[in-house]
């Protein structure tokens, strides 16, 4: 979401001559309703996730009115509509990317989930220069334990079986090697 004198340069309606900004009414308003809706999502949250954002005093102390008057439809509605004029001082952007990240929690465990089993699939096939490097990158493992349970993972691989050490394995991965997007 943009602040309307982005907005403005992007669309054009810049007079750098002048340094006049040509922004209509209607951009305004839906830059404001933009705001609001994102106000309105953050008074939503609970507690534990507000606490996650990068927001200033002035919003929290908005956002422990708003908590107080849910109940209250059009006191509920201005204290929104002040929030929102606070936080188009804020970098909106980054706020809206931290909360969406906060809302899809399932899309990025299983992004995760992947990570890990394609990690364990590739350490199952891969050669000893491979493995060495991983155990030197992660200082979490232990060696031994890391090898008995490839090695078993890749038996059961082979018998064409998952089962007890190719679980073990996944999750032992999983509390020794830090997740990488």
């Amino acid at each position: 979401m943009l602040k309307f004198q982005d907005m403005a340069r992007e669309i054009g309606e810049y007079d750098e001559e002048n340094d006049i900004l040509y922004v209509s009414k209607t951009e305004l308003k839906q830059d404001m309703k933009n705001l609001a809706k994102l106000a309105e999502d953050i008074c939503h949250m609970g507690a534990k996730q507000r606490s996650q954002l990068a927001l200033n005093g002035e919003i929290e102390a908005a956002l422990v009115v708003a908590d107080k008057i849910k109940g209250k439809h059009d006191a509920f509605n201005r204290n929104v509509q002040f929030i929102a004029k606070q936080l188009n001082s804020l970098d909106v952007e980054a706020l809206q990317l931290q909360i969406d990240i906060m809302q899809n929690k399932h899309g990025i465990a299983e992004v995760q989930h992947r990570f890990y089993e394609e990690l364990r699939d590739e350490i199952i096939n891969a050669d000893n220069n491979r493995i060495e490097a991983l155990i030197s990158d992660n200082a979490g493992f232990d060696r031994q334990r890391l090898r008995q349970l490839i090695r078993l993972a890749g038996k059961e691989v082979k018998q064409q079986k998952p089962g007890k050490n190719y679980k073990e394995l996944f999750k032992y991965l999983k509390e020794n090697v830090p997740f990488k997007k």
